[in-house]
Formats: structure tokens, sequence, C-alpha cells
């Protein structure tokens, strides 16, 4: 049965915010949360950017049930994979069962330059592996040395999750999806329409991947009518409607802005799933779980967030889980 996560956007809320937002979602009978965890915002006019890892403490410690999980860096800037590694265990162990899995990825600019130079896509993938083996070895309870970047000297972790914790490997592409499959415990990406997700999937599947989970990220706009709908999703979200190599290599908040001033407002529907029809959502969502994820993150991109909780945990939920 596939899991329904409500999406933590630090990005567009204050950690105050958040948290209330999730104990809604828990009472609205979403099944997990899944938390972004920035340094800054994509755009300037979405206003804040919380630190994900304190963040996630005092989730966990304010709802009883919900299940979370984050995507982060290993690669060695703003974080090193031994960090990234006690952090998970610390909250595994106070919270057994419910940090299950965390995604890992090779980063964006704008979120892991400030502390460093940013080298090309390879690079970061050769350090996103690399992280990720010393953090599921450390995880693991061994001792762990290797040659950087990053940079691992004879560390071990003295506090351990109670349970394996899987490490999820985050692509948007087919071939990165391939690569993963060969070493990643399961597959995020995003869905922005059913064939590529399709297509995504069966990279991941054919590169090694066939018995491992997928997870997948659905952006999606509701609102009381279509037109607000629409324009809610291109103000809070076109600054994450571009190609994700300009994504990865832009490195402030008006980077994203400038490029997507002049955006078409009905261009963010190539994008982002618009409508003001719960029932429409639902019939996407049961085209998406068709394909077999895990879970499902629904990421409501405008800034009713009360509102939406309500109106997909009244009705949306329900139908999906239905027989």
């Amino acid at each position: 049965m596939t899991r329904f996560s409500y999406h933590v956007s630090h990005e567009q809320f204050a950690p105050s915010a958040l948290l209330r937002f999730v104990q809604q979602a828990e009472a609205a009978g979403f099944d997990a949360a899944f938390s972004s965890d920035h340094l800054q915002p994509w755009g300037p006019q979405q206003g804040h950017s919380g630190f994900s890892w304190a963040w996630l403490g005092a989730a966990l410690q304010a709802t009883r049930r919900l299940q979370f999980s984050t995507i982060t860096v290993p690669g060695g800037w703003r974080y090193s994979p031994v960090l990234l590694a006690q952090a998970a265990a610390t909250l595994a162990e106070l919270h057994p069962g419910r940090l299950p899995w965390i995604a890992l990825g090779s980063g964006e600019a704008v979120n892991e330059a400030v502390v460093g130079p940013w080298p090309d896509k390879a690079e970061r993938n050769r350090r996103l592996e690399r992280g990720a083996r010393a953090m599921r070895a450390l995880l693991a309870g061994e001792r762990v040395h290797q040659a950087g970047p990053p940079t691992v000297s004879h560390a071990r972790l003295w506090v351990r999750p109670p349970a394996p914790l899987a490490l999820v490997g985050a692509a948007t592409s087919e071939a990165t999806a391939r690569w993963l499959g060969g070493w990643a415990d399961g597959l995020l990406t995003l869905a922005p329409d059913v064939e590529s997700l399709r297509a995504l999937v069966t990279a991941f599947r054919e590169g090694g991947g066939e018995d491992k989970p997928v997870h997948f990220k659905f952006d999606l706009s509701w609102a009381p009518s279509e037109d607000e709908a629409e324009r809610q999703a291109h103000a809070q979200w076109r600054f994450n409607a571009v190609d994700r190599v300009s994504a990865a290599e832009w490195h402030q908040p008006e980077d994203f802005d400038a490029a997507t001033r002049g955006m078409p407002v009905a261009d963010i529907r190539r994008h982002v799933f618009v409508s003001a029809d719960l029932r429409a959502h639902a019939d996407r969502l049961r085209e998406l779980m068709a394909l077999g994820p895990a879970s499902i993150d629904l990421h409501q991109v405008g800034l009713s967030q009360a509102a939406f909780i309500e109106a997909f945990g009244r009705e949306v939920l329900p139908a999906l889980r239905r027989p």
C-alpha cells in the first residue's frame, strides 16, 4: 500500500508554522512527512529556510505516529557524512521506526557552494557516492577511514539506529536513476508527468534497483478556484520550474527569480499539477500509484497549507485507500 506524506517546505514557511502543519497532517490521516533541507529558499519571495535537522527533532517529539524523512547532501560541503550519520542515528535512536529512510543527492550551489568551490556534476556524483558509502558503514557500526573528498578519518558512531536506515538516492534524470540502481537502497524522484516518471523508474530498475523501493515527490497546487491555484503555483514555485542543470548551478535565490520572472503563468502547469478539483488530484495520484511507489510526497506549493491538509485528509486520502 502506497504511503502518503505531507511535504515540509522549509523554503516557504517558518519552522514554527511547519510544526503546526505536521501536527495537523497527522490528525488528518497522512502517513508521514518529508522535509526539504535548504540553506536558502529557491526564490527571495519564499522568504524562509529553517535548519531541517534541528526541526526534525522537534517534529518527531511533537507528533506520535508520523514517519519522517528528508533529503540531504553528504558530499562534504555544508555537511560531512560523519555529521549526517550521527544526526540520523540520534533521531532514529530517540524515535525507533519513525525515521526509516533518508534521501541523498548531489546538491545545488544555492545551498552548498557557500562553504567551498562548486565542482562539475561528475565530481558531485563521485562525492555523493563516497559520502553515502561512508554513512552506510558508520551506521552499521564500522570504523571508517577514506580519502576525500569528502574525507573521513578513523570515524565511528557511538549511537546507532536500532534498525537499518535506508539511504535512498535522488534523481531527476534517467542516467542518474540508472546509476543509483547499482548502489542506493531506493530511488526518490519528481513526478511531473506519468510517462517521464515511468522512464525514470525503468532506468532505476535496469541499473540494479529491481527489488528496491521508489518514492515520488508530487508538486501540486489546489485552491478553491482554478485561477487561484494557478496563480499560487506561479507565485510560489516558478523558481523551481527551471532545468535541473541550471537549478544546480545558480548560487543565489535572486538568480532563480531573475530567470523566471517573465514566465507566463500558464507555463507553470508543465511543472506543477494545478487543479481546483479534488477528484482530478485523486485521479492523477492513482496513475502514479499504478507505478508501484512505496510513498508519494504531496507538496502543496501554494500558501494555503491548512486548507489543503483538511481537504485532502477528508476527501483525497480516503478515496485513494479504498479497495
